[in-house]
């Protein structure tokens, strides 16, 4: 043996080494490996001992991809909002069970949606779940032909892609309705800017309010706490604050209690505050956030189903699949006292 060659003991252990030491050919031990008929039982458990013994470990990547496939699904996500996290964990239980892996690629300050999403594509994932994407329709219209897409949070009509959200008119109505119901006349929405969903939220607010008789006044925010910090102040600057005030997400509504407690309100004595989405922090007993609860595990189940239905059944078209709110009211709201 010459110098640097190396040796048996350190090179991986093949395919071919494992038809060697069982004495068949490689070919006979790919069937076996890939669970194809053409090999005896008798000669299955001598190719699996023999893996065994060699320290073998057939590369289902590689392979898969070899086929075609590479069965990863590619999740975009935003890693700072909390809600998309719980997306994160119904995605990755569903997706095992119908054998695929996931694969996440983040945005941030300084990678955006299409850097995000070119890396999963780079990687070969065959289809795409996109949460919360802030992306134009016409963006992802283009990325619906070029990969199986399925965006959570929005809704997309016309577009070449699976639209996975929640009824978010039926939300607002739901926590508008209850305030009403609660004696509150003068309900203020903090809404979400351009974030995903915001336009319907906001739209259902004003329909709300105004089918109670009652005034609308929408704050510009966005779906953060440093948005609900902004709105809480300015409220603070006026001469009168609202009874309760509607906030476009819980990461919003958060950030309204946390600026208008430290000026000394309680909740919901001074003021009444809902959320939307029922975020893991909301059920925090210092928060006890009166919200809209989203289904994270049913939207997760729907858009693993969606984008592995459309891989195997190619005729199928992308579809809209909407899942119903549930008002969860907790310690925020209560009637008014002014």
């Amino acid at each position: 043996m010459h110098d640097g060659e190396p040796t048996s003991r350190s090179a991986k252990p093949t395919m071919a080494d494992v038809a060697a030491k069982v004495g068949v050919s490689r070919a006979l031990v790919s069937l076996v490996f890939r669970g194809q008929p053409g090999a005896s039982q008798e000669t299955r458990d001598r190719v699996f001992a023999a893996a065994e013994e060699l320290g073998y470990r057939p590369d289902n990547a590689a392979r898969l991809l070899a086929r075609g496939r590479s069965r990863t699904l590619g999740v975009m996500v935003t890693v700072h909002q909390s809600f998309q996290a719980d997306l994160v964990e119904g995605i990755y239980p569903e997706a095992e069970r119908l054998g695929y892996d996931v694969l996440l690629s983040a945005t941030a300050p300084s990678r955006d949606e299409a850097k995000a999403v070119e890396a999963l594509l780079s990687h070969r994932c065959e289809a795409l779940i996109l949460l919360g994407p802030n992306a134009d329709r016409t963006a992802l219209d283009a990325l619906g032909r070029r990969a199986v897409t399925a965006v959570v949070g929005r809704r997309l009509p016309g577009a070449l892609v699976d639209s996975v959200h929640t009824a978010d008119t039926k939300g607002i109505r739901q926590a508008v309705d209850h305030l009403v119901e609660l004696g509150h006349r003068h309900i203020v929405h903090v809404d979400g800017g351009k974030e995903p969903g915001s336009a319907d939220r906001r739209r259902a607010y004003r329909a709300a309010v105004r089918r109670h008789g009652l005034p609308d006044r929408v704050l510009p925010g966005a779906h953060d706490e440093e948005a609900g910090m902004a709105a809480a102040r300015l409220l603070l600057t006026e001469d009168t604050l609202p009874t309760a005030v509607l906030a476009g997400n819980d990461r919003c509504a958060i950030g309204l209690m946390h600026t208008l407690g430290r000026a000394g309100l309680e909740f919901p004595r001074d003021i009444s505050i809902v959320g939307f989405d029922d975020n893991h922090l909301s059920h925090l007993s210092h928060i006890d956030l009166t919200t809209v609860h989203q289904d994270a595990a049913g939207l997760a189940q729907a858009a693993v189903h969606a984008v592995t239905d459309r891989l195997e059944n190619e005729s199928r078209a992308p579809a809209e699949i909407i899942l119903d709110p549930k008002l969860v009211v907790r310690g925020t709201t209560g009637p008014p006292t002014r």
